[in-house]
């Protein structure tokens, strides 16, 4: 293994959480530059998330769990307007429930050939 679950997590996961956020507040009816200023980024880095150009490599979408989590954030996001370091741990912790539910391991073996999600039950044991 060549890259740790650590590395996956912040290199791949966490942006597409971040950009699936991003998309649903974007469903929402929301400007860029609203979403931005919610989130505390920029507006390119917006704009980035919605042209696929940043966060694209995992569509997290498809764990309907998680996405029902990232709808249910999007909506206190909207209305609690919490600080970037609060919505920075939310982001973590959803990151670390996927790892501990296994959803990375087919992707994490993609990714690093070397890893075997057989033998492998890091996440599973740490994060589950």
């Amino acid at each position: 293994m060549k890259t740790n679950a650590f590395e996956v997590a912040s290199r791949y996961v966490y942006p597409s959480l971040r950009r699936r956020l991003v998309e649903i507040l974007y469903e929402n009816g929301l400007k860029q530059t609203e979403i931005a200023r919610l989130l505390h980024i920029t507006q390119s880095a917006v704009s980035r998330y919605l042209r696929m150009n940043r966060g694209a490599l995992m569509d997290v979408s498809q764990f309907p769990d998680i996405d029902n989590e990232l709808r249910s954030f999007a909506d206190e996001i909207i209305e609690k307007k919490p600080s970037e370091y609060e919505i920075h741990k939310r982001l973590v912790e959803i990151s670390v429930e996927m790892l501990g539910k296994g959803y990375v391991c087919q992707f994490h073996s993609k990714i690093d050939p070397e890893t075997n999600p057989a033998e492998c039950n890091v996440c599973l044991e740490l994060f589950g």
